[in-house]
């Protein structure tokens, strides 16, 4: 199946001119890629899971799962994605599947996984009715008292980021970010080809809502990076062991704040898939 009819094509060329692969290697990708794990290790207490990795890019946290002993499958809507997934997966012992796929409509049977990790469906998928259909699958695949790990941009992201650096005061960014405060839509503005193509960006009630609405039981929300990002010298700061430990405190504090979660540009959700539960 050709991959352009997976995606949108400004998605695909987003990231076809992009690294995935690198993203996670530097800056702010080296915290998230850490804190992605940790919080993803709450939900893995035993060895030896079925884990489907949906939107699982270039491979990274399929890799890290199959070290662990999990049984892995990946998902990814972008052949780049896809063959340097292989190619990451091929030189393990306990290799990991990838294939080419949607998040509307995954190629496995139903009650097949023990454990579902969203990646990047969420904030790929615009429409309301496609994030059903996506949350739909996970929930088809899912083995009864399964967990889905489910990751959303906050509707706040980019303001924050605009506010922080002065971008806000650019025209073309004011309005990107005046679209997803009010909307939730998120477009890239010409004059910044370096921002994530057309996006979802979620309020975290929002985001709760979209899954109980899928008569999924809600179990938590967490903030990934949480308020620490707001440090002014955040990337120096998590260099030095002392002053890390600081801010690695203050995200376990903040995590499951509900009155902060916004200040976080990325949030994950966990929800269960319990027997007879909403009927």
């Amino acid at each position: 199946m050709n991959s352009k009819q997976l995606i949108s094509r400004d998605i695909e060329l987003f990231y076809h001119n992009a690294s995935e692969d690198t993203r996670l290697e530097k800056g702010m990708g080296i915290f998230e890629f850490e804190r992605i794990k940790s919080l993803i290790e709450k939900y893995i207490p035993t060895p030896s899971l079925k884990i489907l990795d949906v939107g699982g890019g270039t491979g990274k946290y399929a890799e890290w799962l199959a070290k662990k002993g999990h049984q892995v499958h990946l998902i990814d809507p972008i052949s780049k994605h896809i063959k340097i997934a292989q190619k990451r997966a091929s030189k393990l012992k306990n290799k990991f599947t990838a294939q080419l796929g949607e998040s509307k409509k995954l190629e496995f049977p139903n009650n097949f996984a023990d454990l579902i990790i969203l990646h990047g469906p969420l904030y790929h998928l615009q429409k309301k009715e496609d994030r059903e259909l996506c949350i739909k699958e996970a929930k088809r695949v899912l083995k009864a008292n399964g967990i889905i790990l489910g990751f959303a941009i906050n509707y706040t992201a980019s303001t924050l980021v605009g506010l922080l650096n002065g971008l806000i005061h650019k025209k073309a960014f004011f309005e990107m970010c005046r679209e997803e405060l009010t909307t939730g839509t998120h477009y890239q503005p010409i004059e910044f080809p370096w921002l994530l193509a057309e996006a979802y960006y979620h309020k975290p009630e929002q985001l709760k809502e979209e899954f109980i609405n899928q008569k999924l039981r809600y179990i938590n929300t967490y903030a990934v990076e949480g308020i620490t990002w707001l440090d002014k010298d955040f990337f120096t700061n998590m260099l030095n062991n002392k002053r890390k430990e600081t801010l690695l405190k203050l995200i376990k504090i903040t995590e499951n704040d509900n009155a902060l979660l916004a200040f976080s540009p990325h949030i994950m959700i966990v929800v269960k898939k319990s027997p007879n539960y909403g009927k």
